[in-house]
C-alpha cells in the first residue's frame, strides 16, 4: 500500500518475512472499531495487494485497538437507512467480502482481543481460524436481534454450520455474549491464550496451516463421531441436526418458544429462524439471499427504530455526568453497606464484581452478614459452573468483600448505601452514625424506593452528601439505577454516583426528589388501573396475560404477588395524598390487607403457591370471594392495555412537567430498564411521539369521560397535541 493510502485506509498490511500478512484494523479517530458501507473499497483494494504478492502466505486479522476487535457494524450507518433495498444491498456487499476473504488461498486468522460482536464476529466467522484472548473484556456474540434486526453479513449461515443449529440459534436469538471459555467449548474459537500471547499464538496457527486445504465454514457437515466422550444431550442434537425431519423438529420447537416469548411483538427472532432454516435445507447461497432480504426488511420496521433509539440513548447516557456543571467524579474505593438482606447483598455483589470494590456489609446480627456472603457466592458459583469464571478468579472477587456487626472497617469508606426496611427514623439513625463513623467526605446514599430524601437528611450535619440510590431487585439482574437529589445533595456528589453507577454496569438516570421519584410514580397509576379492573370483574389471569402480550414482561397483579401487596398497600396513600385522585388506590387493597394476603412472601396473592412445579401457578379463585366480585367481565384485551398503560404514559409527562426527570430521554430509559415498558415501543415518550400526541389526547379524553378525571392527559401532552409538536426532534 502506497503511504497515502495507509494513511486514510482503516485497514493496514505488513507482510513478515515469515510469510505471515499482519492486517491490522484501525478506524481513525474512533474508540471503536466498527464496520462501515464505505470500507468495501478500502478492504477491496486490501485483497488485490494480497493476491498480487506471492510472499504472503497466511493471514493474521487483528486490531489497532487495546480494548475491542470489532464492535460490530456503525448503527449510526444503520439507522440513515430509508428502504429495504438500501439496507438489502448494503448486507449483500457484505456477503461479497466475506467471501472473498473465505475464497483466498491461504489460512486467515482473526486474533480477537476485546469485543468481537454483531458485523465483528461475522468478519471472523469469515476467517478460517479464531484466537481469542482470556481477557474479561473479550466477549463474542451476535447481539443483532437486540436492534430489531438479525445479523447480515452471512452470520445466520456461518454460525450454525461452525457450532451446530441449536447453539448457533441460541445465540441469535438472545442476543446473548459470550466470555472466551465458553467460545472455545462451543468450537467458535480454535485457542484461547493470555494477551501477551495472542500474536504469537495467531502467528503459529497461521504457519501451521500454511500449504493445507482451507477450511470453509460453508463447505462444513455436522461430522461429530460419537464416542464416550460425546454426553448424551449432544448425541441427541447430533441426530436431530443432520437429518431433515431431526432439523425441522428443532426450528418448529423454536419457533414455538419464540412466538411464547415475544408475543409477536418482535419480527426478528422468527426472520433469524427462517434464514437458518433456508441455509441449512436449501444451501448456503439461498440462506445469504433469505438473509439479506430479511434484513432489509427488518432494518426499516417501527420495531427496530425504537430498539435503535434505546441504543443510542444508552450510549449517549454514558457519557452523560448527570449534571450541568463542570464538576469531576471523586473516586470511590471502599464503599460499606448497610443491611445484609437481599439488596444489601446484591449491591455488595456488584460493587464487588462489577465495580471491582472492596465493599463491607454491615448487619446486626452475624446471620444477617452471612446470608449476604452466602447470596453473593451463591452468585459467583453459578457464574463458575457457566464457564463465566474460573474458581480462582472467582474467589479472588469474592475476597474483596467482607462483614461486620459493628462499624470497623468504615472509617474509610467514601461511599455507604443503606438498604434497610423503609423506616424514616431508622435512616436518620442512620445518617447520624455514619456522619460520627466515617470522614467529612464520606456519602451516605439512602436506598430507599419511597421516603423523599430531604426527609431523611433532615437534622444532617453535612446534608450536601446525603443521596438517593435507589438499586431495583435483583440488582444483579435489573439494569437500572434511580439516582436521587435531594434539595441539598451537591453537583460533586451526583457526578461521582452516576460514575459509581456505571461502574457497576448500571444504566443510571438522574431524578429530582419527590414522592414516589419517577419509577415508582409512573407504576403506581398502571398497578392502581389493573386492580380498578379486577374489582370490577375482570379475571386476574386476563389482566396478566393481556399486558404480557402487550410487551411487558409479566402482567400487573403477578408482580404485585412478587413485591408484596402489603408494600404496595403502604405506599398507596403517601401517592394519594401528594397527587391526589388520580394516584387513589383501587377499595380492594383494603380488603386484601384485611385477608393478610401480602403475596408470594407468605403464600396468599392472587395467585396459589402451594401448587408444585416450575410452570404458571394457577389463580387464586378465593382471591373474588373476598373482593366480592364475579369474575366475568369480558372486557377486550386492547381496551386492558389501553386503561393501564396510558395511565403509566400520562404520569410520565406529569413527571417531566413536574422536573422530576431531566429529558423524555431519561423518562423513556427509566421506564424500559426499570419496570419493563415494552422496548417495542420505544418508552412512554417515543410511544407518544408514534402513535401521535393528538390521539392519545382523544383516547384519554374519552378514557375520562368514561371512567373518570384521572384519566384526564397532562397539560404538556395537550400542547403537544395542539401544535403538533413530538417530544422528540
Amino acid at each position: 500500500m502506497n503511504s497515502e493510502t495507509t494513511n486514510q485506509s482503516a485497514f493496514q498490511l505488513e507482510v513478515a518475512d515469515n510469510g505471515i500478512g499482519w492486517i491490522t484494523m484501525d478506524v481513525p479517530g474512533e474508540s471503536q472499531n466498527t464496520l462501515r458501507a464505505e470500507f468495501g473499497e478500502q478492504i477491496s483494494e486490501l485483497f488485490d495487494e494480497i493476491e498480487a504478492n506471492p510472499d504472503v502466505k497466511a493471514l493474521v486479522l487483528i486490531s489497532g485497538k487495546e480494548t475491542n476487535f470489532v464492535a460490530g457494524a456503525d448503527i449510526s450507518m444503520l439507522e440513515s437507512i430509508t428502504t429495504a433495498e438500501e439496507a438489502s444491498t448494503l448486507a449483500q456487499q457484505g456477503h461479497q467480502i466475506f467471501a472473498r476473504m473465505e475464497d483466498l488461498n491461504m489460512p486467515v486468522v482473526a486474533a480477537i482481543n476485546g469485543a468481537c460482536l454483531g458485523g465483528g464476529l461475522e468478519l471472523a466467522l469469515a476467517c478460517s481460524h479464531r484466537v481469542c484472548t482470556d481477557e474479561r473484556i473479550t466477549k463474542l456474540g451476535l447481539p443483532e436481534v437486540q436492534l430489531g434486526v438479525l445479523p447480515g453479513g452471512g452470520g445466520t449461515q456461518r454460525l450454525p454450520r461452525l457450532v451446530g443449529i441449536a447453539s448457533a440459534l441460541d445465540l441469535m436469538l438472545t442476543g446473548r455474549q459470550l466470555v472466551a471459555k465458553q467460545a472455545k467449548k462451543l468450537g467458535l474459537v480454535d485457542e484461547v491464550v493470555p494477551p501477551a500471547n495472542l500474536k504469537k499464538a495467531a502467528e503459529k496457527l497461521a504457519l501451521k496451516n500454511v500449504g493445507k486445504r482451507k477450511r470453509k465454514v460453508r463447505d462444513l457437515k455436522v461430522d461429530f463421531k460419537a464416542s464416550s466422550l460425546v454426553k448424551m444431550p449432544e448425541l441427541q442434537k447430533l441426530a436431530l441436526e443432520t437429518t431433515s425431519f431431526g432439523r425441522k423438529v428443532i426450528f418448529d420447537k423454536a419457533l414455538q418458544t419464540v412466538n411464547k416469548k415475544t408475543r409477536g411483538n418482535y419480527p426478528s427472532p422468527a426472520k433469524i429462524i427462517e434464514c437458518v432454516q433456508t441455509g441449512m435445507e436449501q444451501g448456503f447461497n439461498a440462506g445469504l439471499a433469505i438473509e439479506a432480504k430479511r434484513f432489509g426488511e427488518l432494518v426499516v420496521s417501527p420495531e427496530s427504530a425504537q430498539l435503535m433509539g434505546i441504543f443510542f440513548a444508552t450510549t449517549e447516557m454514558k457519557k452523560d455526568t448527570g449534571v450541568d456543571s463542570d464538576v469531576t467524579a471523586s473516586d470511590i474505593s471502599r464503599v460499606g453497606v448497610l443491611g445484609g438482606g437481599l439488596m444489601g447483598a446484591g449491591i455488595a455483589f456488584v460493587t464487588a464484581e462489577k465495580a471491582a470494590k472492596r465493599v463491607r456489609i454491615k448487619d446486626v446480627t452475624e446471620q444477617g452478614v452471612n446470608h449476604a456472603l452466602k447470596y453473593c457466592w451463591e452468585i459467583y458459583r453459578k457464574l463458575i459452573k457457566r464457564k463465566r469464571l474460573s474458581i480462582n478468579d472467582a474467589s479472588k472477587r469474592f475476597a474483596a468483600i467482607s462483614g461486620t456487626t459493628d462499624y470497623s472497617g468504615f472509617k474509610r469508606t467514601d461511599l455507604v448505601i443503606e438498604a434497610v426496611f423503609e423506616d424514616l427514623d431508622l435512616k436518620r439513625n442512620m445518617v447520624k452514625e455514619i456522619e460520627d463513623v466515617c470522614g467529612e467526605n464520606t456519602i451516605f446514599a439512602t436506598n430507599t424506593s419511597s421516603i423523599p430524601i430531604k426527609d431523611i437528611a433532615e437534622g444532617a450535619k453535612r446534608p450536601e452528601n446525603i443521596v438517593g440510590l435507589h438499586y431495583f431487585s435483583p440488582v444483579e439482574k435489573m439494569p437500572l439505577l434511580e439516582i436521587i437529589r435531594g434539595d441539598k445533595t451537591s453537583d460533586d456528589v451526583i457526578a461521582t454516583c452516576v460514575e459509581f453507577g456505571k461502574q457497576q454496569g448500571k444504566t443510571v438516570i438522574v431524578v429530582e426528589d419527590g414522592v414516589g421519584f419517577y419509577v415508582n410514580r409512573i407504576l403506581a397509576p398502571y398497578m392502581n388501573e389493573a386492580g380498578r379492573l379486577v374489582a370490577d370483574g375482570v379475571p386476574v389471569d386476563k389482566i396478566d396475560s393481556a399486558l404480557v402480550d402487550a410487551g411487558f414482561p409479566v402482567g400487573p397483579m403477578t408482580l404485585l404477588d412478587e413485591v408484596g401487596i402489603d408494600v404496595a398497600t403502604k405506599v398507596a396513600p403517601i401517592l394519594e395524598e401528594a397527587f391526589g385522585e388520580r394516584m387513589s388506590p383501587p377499595v380492594m387493597f383494603d380488603k386484601l390487607k384485611s385477608d393478610d394476603r401480602k403475596g408470594r412472601k407468605n403464600g396468599r396473592g392472587f395467585y396459589r403457591y402451594d401448587v408444585k412445579g416450575k410452570g404458571k401457578k394457577p389463580v387464586d379463585e378465593s382471591i373474588y370471594t373476598v373482593l366480592g366480585v364475579s369474575p366475568t367481565n369480558q372486557i377486550t384485551n386492547a381496551d386492558i392495555t389501553e386503561r393501564c398503560l396510558l395511565m403509566m404514559v400520562n404520569e410520565a409527562v406529569k413527571c417531566l412537567e413536574d422536573g422530576i426527570i431531566r429529558s423524555p430521554r431519561d423518562g423513556d430509559i427509566g421506564s424500559i430498564f426499570g419496570i419493563g415498558f415494552p422496548p417495542f415501543l420505544g418508552g412512554p415518550f417515543r410511544y407518544i411521539d408514534a402513535e401521535g400526541a393528538d390521539k392519545i389526547v382523544i383516547k384519554m379524553k374519552a378514557l375520562a369521560n368514561r371512567y373518570g378525571d384521572r384519566y384526564y392527559p397532562a397539560e404538556t401532552l395537550v400542547n403537544k397535541a395542539e401544535k403538533g409538536e413530538k417530544f422528540y426532534a
